[in-house]
């Protein structure tokens, strides 16, 4: 065999037939192995990685479809041609929806054989390029979980790696959902703590009476309800990275225990007064307006100066429309593949594409992920997402214009689930505008507080409440 000569298996029990055939193809570049029958053939497979398999269909002990889907099973970019007769036209179709790339049918050219051999190994050879620009694209324009192609996201990129290895405490600065959490753990991986907790805490999700017991922990009576003792953040987090989100929420007596336990490197439980040394680095996050909050005489100057070491601001997503594209094809992959089946080929047109580039995305990242489920979900069955289940603000309908934007699949739907995706997305909308005010949120919606409470909590148990609560 040279060196530039492909490994293809060669099936099929007529022997002057197969005989011609090999010693044509040796003459056209392959490295030739014969077998007459499916067992031969899975024995030949075993021994050894074929580019590429040229198998008849109507073999002495089987069906040369037995040979593709081991061949598939083991290899599977492997190149698989099929033969038939005249009359298996539809076996041959059926082949090539198990995985075949082509047929030809008996009697044929050697040139047609040529020809359909040349297409399926350019298919494979723009499929393994396209894999590969795939893959060169992701790590070129992601880091770790974020992504983005955009000068701002590099930028970004840059300042996070320049600082991941460092001890610094860290300041993550953006609107909500623009991926703050990510950044977060994007530095803890990056870090020398990578091998340790990641420990996150949203300061504005927890009763002001709850935050410091959360935080520093408790003794066993310590307070009505501490049935027993518990270790609060900074101890679970300890050697790892603990990451503050929403710290502009934090009331100002717990700043000042918070701003203690950096300085001090340790932190006493609430009942107890015997300190505990921690090791822990801190990330803080936040969407508002600290300098304005020191100011104001809402936010310990002192504690805004000892976590603003190192600010990162995230850029929110109108600012970086050309990452939208990128955004959706990542969105569409993971999505995709959770999906059942699996829909990992689904893409949106170009006009869809123009209308999600052209929207300001208050919700930033987070609202355009709910965008992307909702009109994966409303698409089943199609390869190609079109403008119609994309929302009509996303759209960019003008009022009393929305019309009926869907229709009703063949196959029936989940009403239920749909329209609980529809009610996320404005939910979603609604808490972003006002950031994360349920009062206000709930008075853009049009309903009772306690009515937008439950429906949260509704979609928390149907499994689509990420980020609501």
């Amino acid at each position: 065999m040279t060196a530039a000569a492909r490994p293809l298996l060669l099936v099929d029990d007529e022997g002057a037939f197969r005989r011609g055939v090999a010693e044509y193809l040796s003459g056209s570049g392959f490295a030739v192995t014969e077998a007459s029958t499916v067992a031969e053939a899975l024995e030949q497979l075993e021994g050894f990685a074929f580019d590429v398999v040229l198998t008849d269909l109507r073999l002495p002990d089987g069906e040369g479809t037995a040979v593709l889907q081991a061949a598939r099973a083991r290899y599977p970019d492997i190149v698989v041609l099929v033969v038939t007769g005249h009359g298996s036209i539809r076996a041959a179709v059926e082949a090539i929806r198990q995985g075949a790339a082509d047929f030809v049918t008996k009697p044929f050219q050697l040139a047609e054989l040529d020809l359909a051999l040349g297409r399926a190994l350019e298919r494979q050879r723009l499929r393994e390029e396209n894999t590969y620009l795939r893959e060169q694209l992701r790590e070129r324009y992601r880091l770790d979980q974020l992504v983005g192609r955009s000068a701002a996201m590099q930028e970004v990129f840059k300042v996070v790696e320049t600082v991941a290895p460092t001890t610094s405490t860290i300041l993550i600065l953006g609107e909500t959902g623009t991926g703050k959490e990510l950044v977060a753990r994007a530095i803890h991986q990056l870090s020398p703590r990578a091998g340790e907790k990641f420990v996150a805490l949203n300061c504005s999700a927890i009763p002001e009476s709850l935050l410091e017991a959360e935080l520093f922990g408790h003794t066993k009576g310590a307070f009505t309800g501490a049935v027993a003792a518990r270790p609060g953040r900074f101890e679970v987090a300890h050697r790892g990275t603990l990451f503050l989100d929403e710290i502009g929420t934090m009331p100002m007596p717990l700043q000042a225990k918070l701003l203690r336990a950096l300085q001090q490197r340790e932190v006493e439980r609430i009942g107890e007064a015997r300190p505990i040394k921690i090791d822990v680095r801190v990330l803080a996050a936040t969407n508002a307006d600290l300098e304005a909050m020191v100011k104001a005489g809402t936010f310990r100057e002192d504690l805004f100066y000892r976590l603003n070491v190192i600010p990162v601001q995230l850029p929110p997503l109108r600012d970086r429309r050309d990452d939208v594209p990128l955004l959706v094809r990542d969105m569409l992959q993971r999505l995709g593949a959770q999906a059942v089946p699996p829909r990992t080929d689904v893409t949106f047109s170009q006009e869809a594409m123009r209308r999600l580039m052209a929207h300001d995305w208050p919700g930033n990242i987070r609202q355009l992920e709910n965008t992307v489920e909702r009109a994966l979900a409303l698409s089943p069955g199609r390869s190609q997402i079109d403008v119609s289940v994309l929302p009509p603000d996303v759209r960019g309908d003008k009022p009393g214009e929305r019309g009926v934007a869907i229709a009703l699949p063949e196959q029936g739907m989940d009403l239920e689930r749909e329209l609980a995706l529809v009610e996320r997305v404005y939910i979603t909308q609604a808490l972003a505008r006002t950031e994360q005010n349920r009062s206000r949120a709930a008075d853009l919606l049009g309903v009772k507080r306690t009515t937008l409470v439950e429906k949260i909590k509704r979609l928390e148990r149907m499994g689509l409440g990420d980020g609501l609560l």
